[in-house]
């Protein structure tokens, strides 16, 4: 049986070989070598083909073509590099819903790849075989919640959460990521992750049935072996639809299977108006206030900036009412902003008793590139200052000797850590 085949390499340097291999490979015919994935989507479409070989970094290879693709009765193989760089590759795949990859120094394997029906293909919503099987977990187990929390005026509490997820699932450690923020997430979107359901709508249909605990598996997104993400509201006014108790127990069975880390709202304001009680609207900030009371610590984030520090300030004040474990984070931290790592230590510790006091660099070149790509930091330059600097914090939220919800160092004095360094106070 022949298996016609489409290419599209975007310039990839594997190309040449792989032609080459494949012409002499039995039983499969490259029909075109592709100029670009709208090429490759319109020659798919004419029905002429059975399996398309791709670089992962084609510009315009999105879930919606791999879809697309699936849908016109094409395997899609994805192409990775060789080695440990192949890990932002994989990564890259499972997010489009490629399951079929090849490594772009094994030749021999690209037309096995081709043309084996039997070989899996998971689609884009697979989830993480650990995700799937809550019994994987040992009898007790429970994993760390982390809470992202910082003032209005973006100061990047949705690029530190992902980051942090992306780091601890990196590092083999099952990580979800939940995107509770009340007044519209932005996980899906940072993330490139095309969603018609949103994964907390979700959970919370679910909840109020009594089956998230059951049907829990269904609700993350995959982006990985170790990482799921449960998307956020599709509307900011769709907030009005999660009930109390159902972050509560989407953490909870989170935490069974490993780290759980919470991207959350601004507001910390009460809303004594509303009891959420049956038949009344929740309150406006519940969401971000059960992430906070749940979390086994904190990490507050904030900017060096005269605006920031000052928000930073207040933030810290209202966070010491509620007697939760804080992290800070100054993100963006550059020369010319008129405060110091030692000014900026001395104004936290007059307001709280932080676990730490971290520093993220000024690295905006590479998080415009991890947003326009829709990919994680880690994805997107893991040597760059900033993916280091949160490699570096990762070290302290997740050390390897320390057993899952370990509390300890919740007492220790402030530390301050910045990429490439770091000393206590």
């Amino acid at each position: 049986m022949t298996t016609v085949v489409l290419v599209v390499a975007a310039g990839a340097a594997w190309e040449a070989a792989a032609l080459t291999a494949l012409d002499a490979a039995p039983g499969v015919v490259v029909l075109k070598r592709c100029v670009d994935v709208d090429d490759l989507l319109a020659t798919a479409a004419a029905g002429q083909a059975d399996a398309a070989l791709v670089a992962l970094d084609a510009p315009g290879l999105d879930a919606a073509a791999v879809d697309h693709l699936r849908s016109q009765g094409v395997r899609v193989v994805g192409v990775v590099p060789t080695g440990p760089a192949g890990d932002a590759g994989r990564l890259r795949a499972a997010r489009l819903g490629i399951g079929r990859l090849v490594a772009d120094g094994d030749l021999a394997a690209f037309a096995p790849a081709l043309t084996d029906p039997e070989v899996p293909d998971p689609g884009a919503a697979d989830l993480p075989e650990l995700y799937a099987d809550a019994e994987a977990a040992p009898d007790g187990f429970s994993g760390r919640v982390l809470a992202v929390w910082g003032p209005a005026g973006a100061p990047g509490r949705t690029t530190l959460a992902a980051a942090v997820a992306a780091e601890l699932a990196h590092r083999g450690l099952p990580a979800l990521l939940v995107d509770a923020d009340p007044y519209g997430g932005a996980i899906a979107q940072q993330l490139g992750i095309l969603d018609e359901v949103s994964g907390l709508l979700s959970a919370a249909r679910l909840a109020v049935s009594g089956d998230l605990a059951d049907r829990f598996a269904t609700v993350p997104r995959t982006l990985g072996p170790h990482l799921g993400v449960v998307t956020g509201l599709p509307r900011p006014d769709r907030w009005l639809e999660v009930r109390s108790g159902v972050l509560e127990q989407l953490v909870e069975c989170g935490r069974r299977l490993g780290y759980v880390v919470v991207d959350t709202g601004f507001s910390l304001e009460d809303d004594p108006g509303d009891a959420g009680g049956v038949g009344l609207r929740p309150p406006r900030n519940l969401l971000t206030h059960a992430a906070i009371d749940l979390a086994d610590e904190v990490l507050v984030v904030g900017t060096p900036d005269p605006v920031g520090l000052t928000r930073l300030a207040r933030g810290l004040v209202e966070l010491a009412e509620r007697a939760v474990a804080v992290r800070v984070v100054v993100n963006r931290m550059r020369p010319g902003v008129g405060w110091g790592e030692d000014d900026i230590a001395a104004m936290v510790a007059g307001l709280a008793d932080p676990v730490g006091l971290h520093f993220l660099p000024e690295d905006r070149a590479t998080a415009d590139r991890a947003l326009v790509a829709g990919r994680t930091l880690l994805e997107t330059a893991p040597g760059a200052p900033l993916p280091r600097a949160v490699a570096d914090l990762v070290d302290l939220l997740a050390p390897e000797p320390a057993a899952p919800g370990s509390a300890s160092g919740r007492a220790g004095r402030l530390s301050r850590r910045r990429a490439g360094r770091g000393h206590r106070r």
